[in-house]
């Protein structure tokens, strides 16, 4: 399930890329086709108006993927790790969804797509659907689109979606209310020995994964993580974030990472996290699309005169900006 597919006919070929016929493209995804796949993304990202549609027919198959973020600070080997996760989970049998979000020009939008250069080993697989998405200036590391492209490469099929976000600093923590498990790789010589205790992205954890492992420095950025997970204030049964090593370059300590994975997943069903963290994600879907919609209405009220007429009354003193506000928010509930 490859992004790009050779041989295929040039007829079909077009068709799927400009297709907004919803249904075809759902039936052509649940049957591999990567065009499909592409082209219901691609509605996703743009915010097409037939969108509705496409979540109305991906509905029946949420929560059939398990969702794998990878995150961490730029160089410490985030996509290599990716690659050798999905060379992993392919020995198993899986279908793997890869969403690697990269940066994004602040004059065109577009992304430079470096992730996806690093994954050429898997292009050809047909297990496989690797797709870059440009952040478009969204903060938290990932793309606004991101939990909705998700969704399509669970329609799609894929066993597990593995969402590698853009090099992140330490308040960008969005992934966690997306993943199942989120891994936050480290790497020695790095700072993180002194950001272990420091509040932000090393909060949201639930592996941890020590990168470049060969590295002077390797076993005390262990030792830091080590210590800081021990001074955290757990009850009985909560889940202890686990550490492991790796030289994802040699391929070394992958199959601990996935081995990390599996015992984390373990400990999501039999405490109904699982649920738990599913439906918190669904709440969170749910109101960014409300507040979408909300600041739709609003931007539309510009061109009117109602917003000018309630900014100028507060300009001028005689009306104060919470009162104009719930005078807005009734003329939009109207």
């Amino acid at each position: 399930m490859s992004d790009v597919v050779e041989n295929a006919p040039a007829a079909a070929t077009g068709s799927v890329r400009r297709s907004r016929d919803v249904p075809m493209l759902v039936e052509r995804a649940r049957a591999g086709d990567p065009r499909a796949v592409a082209r219901l993304i691609t509605l996703v990202e743009s915010g097409d108006e037939v969108l509705p549609q496409v979540a109305a027919a991906l509905a029946p198959y949420a929560g059939q993927a398990q969702v794998v973020g990878l995150t961490g600070s730029p160089g410490v080997g985030k996509s290599t790790t990716t690659n050798e996760l999905v060379r992993a989970l392919r020995a198993r049998g899986h279908r793997v969804g890869v969403l690697a979000i990269d940066p994004s020009s602040p004059f065109t939008g577009g992304a430079i797509l470096g992730d996806r250069v690093r994954m050429q080993d898997h292009a050809t697989d047909p297990g496989v659907y690797i797709r870059s998405m440009s952040s478009r200036g969204h903060l938290g590391g990932l793309s606004a689109a991101t939990p909705q492209a998700v969704r399509v490469l669970e329609g799609a099929g894929c066993d597990v979606v593995l969402v590698e976000t853009v090099g992140v600093g330490q308040a960008e923590v969005e992934v966690a209310s997306l993943a199942d498990t989120t891994l936050v790789l480290l790497a020695p010589g790095m700072g993180d020995a002194i950001q272990a205790v420091k509040a932000g992205i090393l909060e949201i954890a639930d592996v941890f994964v020590v990168n470049k492992a060969d590295r002077d420095g390797a076993d005390a950025t262990v030792r830091d993580i080590q210590g800081m997970i021990a001074l955290g204030e757990r009850g009985p049964g909560e889940w202890r974030p686990q550490v492991v090593r790796s030289i994802a370059a040699r391929g070394e300590g992958i199959d601990d990472i996935a081995a990390a994975i599996d015992k984390h997943r373990g400990w999501l069903e039999q405490h109904d996290e699982l649920r738990r963290r599913r439906e918190a994600r669904a709440a969170a879907e749910v109101e960014a699309i409300a507040l979408g919609a909300l600041r739709a209405r609003i931007g539309s009220l510009r061109d009117g005169t109602e917003l000018a007429t309630l900014a100028a009354k507060v300009a001028e003193g005689a009306l104060d900006p919470y009162a104009a506000a719930d005078e807005l928010l009734a003329q939009l509930g109207g």
